[in-house]
């Protein structure tokens, strides 16, 4: 039989078992990512029903739903599942990736399951609320996961529009410089000096973004002494970062995303999927982990499948 022919035809067995793996692969079959063919990159995301601030804010099942379909649209070997926290996995310890956007950190940072995947190698990423943690114990995982979090009486959570600069690393590939409102959490409690912590997205903050004056008392999320000096010095803010552990695992921070609809913000967008891709060590092409910008309908259909329930728009 000739060669050529042959590997025709040994080319096309091999494209259809590959889209016949990716259609199995649904974000819900829980128990099929477990049994996954070895070699498999198995990512878990965890993501909250509930919201903050209405139908629009908050929304990090269907942001999860968006994220976890798009890589195992791009990636043959990756299989991510979505969970949701009312419904608290139990996080398999050979996972290769863990994404929580859920409103607050803490449940997740004492879970001794997502403790003992991340020891074994887990790579973890955080958004948004997702990212705060309480002292003590919580602040100390989530340093050992991700490099910093962000912390009461120290970081703060206003509504703004940062002109950020992008950083040179894997998970800025295919991201441009980009401003959009959001609330985006800054002055982080980092790691000492940084170490291992690669800034993703950062600018300097304008004053009126710190809701403090000198001699007030400090306010959980508005503002401290610490935090006016610095905003005052002019330093950056980093509101996105990469974390290389020194057991080989990676991590990865992320503060927006209060606004669902900047999922239609090209590099906002791409950043989160670059972010996925990193931190559960798949290859992230050199312009970005690809996806085309979402339509209205697009970002409204993952509202109605995330809340069947009539939206106040009526639809």
């Amino acid at each position: 039989m000739n060669r050529v022919f042959v590997s025709v035809i040994v080319g096309a067995i091999c494209a259809a078992a590959t889209v016949s793996f990716a259609a199995d692969r649904d974000v819900f079959d829980h128990d099929g990512q477990k049994n996954a063919p070895a070699g498999t990159k198995r990512i878990a995301f965890i993501g909250s029903h509930e919201l903050h601030g209405g139908i629009g804010n908050h929304e990090f099942y269907a942001g999860s739903l968006y994220l976890a379909r798009r890589i195992n649209a791009v990636y043959p070997n990756a299989w991510a599942v979505v969970y949701t926290d009312d419904k608290w996995p139990k996080i398999a310890p050979d996972v290769d990736g863990i994404v929580v956007m859920i409103n607050g950190g803490g449940r997740a940072a004492d879970d001794p399951l997502i403790k003992a995947a991340c020891d074994k190698g887990a790579g973890y990423m955080a958004v948004h609320w997702g990212t705060e943690v309480d002292k003590g114990r919580q602040g100390a995982n989530y340093d050992a996961w991700i490099g910093g979090h962000c912390e009461t009486f120290w970081s703060v959570n206003p509504f703004w529009k940062p002109e950020m600069t992008v950083g040179k690393h894997p998970i800025t590939n295919g991201v441009k410089p980009f401003a959009i409102v959001d609330e985006w959490y800054y002055h982080m409690r980092f790691v000492d000096g940084m170490a291992g912590v690669t800034p993703i997205l950062s600018a300097v903050a304008p004053l009126e973004s710190v809701h403090y004056k000198e001699g007030d008392p400090p306010t959980d999320r508005g503002g401290n002494a610490d935090v006016l000096k610095s905003v005052q010095n002019k330093e950056p803010q980093v509101m996105a970062w990469a974390y290389d552990r020194k057991d080989g695992g990676r991590g990865f921070g992320f503060t927006g995303f209060h606004v669902y609809n900047n999922l239609a913000n090209d590099s906002f967008r791409t950043t989160l999927l670059n972010g996925v891709a990193w931190i559960s060590k798949l290859e992230v092409p050199e312009t970005g982990v690809p996806s085309t910008t979402p339509t209205k309908e697009e970002l409204a259909a993952l509202l109605h499948e995330a809340h069947p329930q009539p939206h106040s728009d009526g639809k």
